[in-house]
């Protein structure tokens, strides 16, 4: 597929202390295949579904078993130099840019708020090879109880375009790169558990919102919310069994009316 334009997200991947586990789960829930653990990248695992590249798993480094969660990662042509724009907007480098053999480099972030975040520069490996299909990645959420850390954050560094959604409800954000939203933002009430960091929701489509929960609930995970139907799709927010958070939606099934969203100056 062609190189994503800077700030489209375009990987995402988790740790998990059980990655057989996780195999196991998410081969049932999403469908997915996986390929040979690299040894020489830390036994990291590509996953596929329908025989493209959609996401990897991987154990933790020492220290860190017991932080599963997934991680999104946005496209950069230079991760040196968004890694200073990360600095100069008051996010934190988590890893410095770092080559990962032929396939690109990458580095990790957490922006003001709290919120963990990947830069991938692709090389051979440029990143999702398929989206909104079943199985693979369509959209994803920043969940802040900081929203204008990250409202001023996210737009510095990636140059995306604010809308904020008209709604009494909800404080809910889109950030467009052109004409095209590639990531939401929403704001954290007290109805979230104050053990759940802030972090960024990632959406894998489905053919079936309620078979996947339950295939979901039935292997151990635990539904968070829905399954409710949208104008953007069915779906439903889980945690997998190792407490790694996701959803599922179904974008064939939709209600109502888009919302109405005006641009943010």
């Amino acid at each position: 597929m062609a190189v994503q334009p800077q700030g489209a997200p375009c990987w995402a991947d988790a740790m998990f202390t059980d990655v057989e586990g996780a195999k196991s789960f998410y081969g049932d829930v999403l469908g997915w295949t996986f390929g040979e653990s690299s040894t020489e990248f830390g036994n990291y695992t590509q996953c596929y579904a329908d025989g493209k590249a959609v996401a990897a798993v991987v154990p933790p480094p020492p220290g860190h078993e017991d932080q599963s969660q997934w991680c999104l990662y946005f496209a950069s042509p230079d991760a040196a130099a968004t890694a200073g724009r990360i600095r100069e907007a008051g996010g934190e480098l988590l890893l410095e840019p770092m080559k990962v053999g032929d396939f690109g480099t990458m580095c990790l972030a957490r922006d003001p708020s709290g919120v963990v975040f990947g830069v991938w520069q692709g090389d051979e490996h440029e990143g999702f090879e398929a989206t909104a299909v079943p199985g693979a990645y369509c959209w994803a959420e920043v969940f802040t109880r900081e929203p204008a850390k990250s409202d001023a954050f996210f737009p510095a560094v990636f140059s995306y375009r604010a809308r904020q959604m008209q709604d009494d409800q909800v404080d809910f954000r889109l950030f467009d790169l052109g004409d095209d939203p590639v990531l939401g933002r929403m704001a954290m009430t007290e109805d979230f558990p104050p053990e759940v960091p802030p972090h960024i929701n990632v959406y894998f489509t489905v053919g079936d919102c309620d078979a996947a929960v339950a295939r979901a609930t039935e292997r151990g995970g635990m539904l968070r919310f829905g399954p409710v139907t949208t104008p953007f799709g069915r779906f439903a927010a889980l945690s997998d069994p190792q407490g790694a958070s996701f959803s599922v939606i179904d974008i064939t099934t939709t209600e109502g009316e888009m919302p109405e969203v005006t641009d943010v100056s």
